[in-house]
């Protein structure tokens, strides 16, 4: 078991020899570097033993849990029991928590490798995943007391699901026209209205939800609420989508739902600061899953293509397949690149919300570009449910939406090279 086993590994970069540089040469190139000199320089694809340990661990899990039944989860339209269970048992529900709280205290690196794994099977597991870690953990992480973090944290690595509660049927790309309100009584907070399009909401047990506690303020009156399900939250419509089938996305409503004023996350009013740096994160988690959904895809049909014989050679031979292999190649490595690039980014504290937009944009396309592709390599075969191959592209077009559309990343990155520029 992963979370066991991170605990006897020592956290340290597998660093590349080092080539010997002059010393006038290391003094001149020192001063117009932005690196320092001292710093080990590492491929985008060196992982600690860690974080190498953690990708063996999902891929076997993968392979001997998820792919058995991704076809059953995808007909049915609901996750199989079984594949949460061992979500938990193999510590990917807590990744980054800390082992004191029953984590595997490993790095945000190790989640985003998580995330890309699980994808190349099943994205619908892969989400479930993302949004537990990404968003609800590392919500409670960062901003929760210690004894929120002593109460919640330990749920959620070990036995309960999470869910992300923001979204709104009149606040999508604009959360934050949200009409969900709450007001205090004595020692509790009532709220009232509903959440649309909230992944995990089937199966979760602990909520994170996004209220305006004082509506005069606008954004600044948003406050981030964590409840259980026993609690009078109502799961109503579960969506039937194109694709993630398995993962569920339902509308909640909330019908004077009483909240302990102890279960407001960081402080009233904070929940806009709280959401908008979260989400940044979480767009890392959702490149991760499109980059692995690009990369299953490919696995699936490329094979075929040697196998499957016209005009006496494999059709994946002919220019212009191979041609179309090599691209796709390159646009998955370019989406990886740009993802791990991001999530070191964010380890290393620096700023990262342009990178972020920029991964999940590409990786989004690139996504629904490959696997597309990958219909038309395999030709008749690609076109069944029999493979697997066209859930992937069904599976990728849910990356162009959710954690913010393509338009608001381009919108992101446009903003950013404006302020440089202008």
């Amino acid at each position: 078991m992963f979370r066991a086993a991170t605990r006897s590994v020592k956290q340290t970069l597998v660093q590349r020899p080092r080539a010997v540089v002059p010393r006038n040469a290391a003094r001149a190139f020192s001063r117009t570097s932005a690196v320092s000199s001292e710093a080990p320089l590492n491929s985008l694809d060196t992982f600690t033993e860690e974080e190498q340990m953690l990708r063996e661990t999902v891929q076997r899990f993968a392979q001997d849990v998820v792919a058995p039944r991704v076809r059953e989860m995808d007909e049915n339209e609901m996750m199989d029991p079984e594949v949460v269970k061992g979500l938990f048992e193999n510590g990917l529900m807590g990744i980054e928590t800390s082992a004191d709280h029953g984590g595997s205290e490993a790095s945000f690196t190790s989640a985003i490798i998580a995330i890309e794994e699980l994808a190349k099977i099943d994205p619908s597991v892969s989400v479930m995943c993302d949004v537990h870690n990404t968003l609800v953990n590392t919500v409670i992480r960062k901003y929760g007391t210690k004894e929120q973090q002593d109460k919640w944290l330990p749920k959620l690595a070990e036995t309960s699901v999470g869910s992300f509660c923001l979204s709104e049927p009149a606040s999508g790309s604009d959360a934050f026209a949200m009409q969900t309100r709450a007001r205090k009584e004595g020692s509790n907070w009532i709220l009232n209205g509903s959440k649309m399009w909230i992944t995990n909401s089937y199966e979760a047990e602990v909520f994170l939800i996004f209220a305006n506690t004082d509506p005069s303020k606008g954004y600044k009156g948003i406050t981030c609420f964590v409840a259980t399900k026993d609690m009078g939250i109502e799961i109503a419509k579960k969506e039937q989508k194109l694709g993630i089938r398995a993962s569920s996305t339902c509308t909640l409503n909330f019908d004077d739902l009483k909240i302990p004023e102890e279960n407001v996350i960081g402080e009233v009013g904070k929940g806009y600061e709280i959401a908008i740096e979260i989400l940044n994160e979480g767009r890392i988690g959702i490149a991760a899953q499109m980059i692995g959904l690009a990369q299953g895809a490919f696995d699936k049909a490329v094979p075929y293509t040697y196998q499957r014989t016209q005009f006496g050679q494999p059709v994946g031979t002919f220019q212009g397949m191979a041609f179309q292999i090599a691209q796709a190649a390159v646009e998955i490595e370019t989406a990886r690149l740009l993802t791990y690039n991001t999530a070191r980014r964010k380890e290393e504290g620096r700023e990262f919300t342009k990178e972020a937009a920029m991964a999940k944009y590409w990786a989004s396309v690139v996504a629904q570009k490959v696997s597309g592709s990958a219909i038309e390599w395999a030709g008749g075969v690609g076109f069944t449910r029999e493979t697997g191959i066209e859930k992937f592209w069904r599976d990728s077009k849910i990356g162009a939406i959710y954690e913010g559309t393509s338009n608001i990343q381009l919108q992101t990155i446009a903003k950013f090279i404006q302020k440089q520029y202008s």
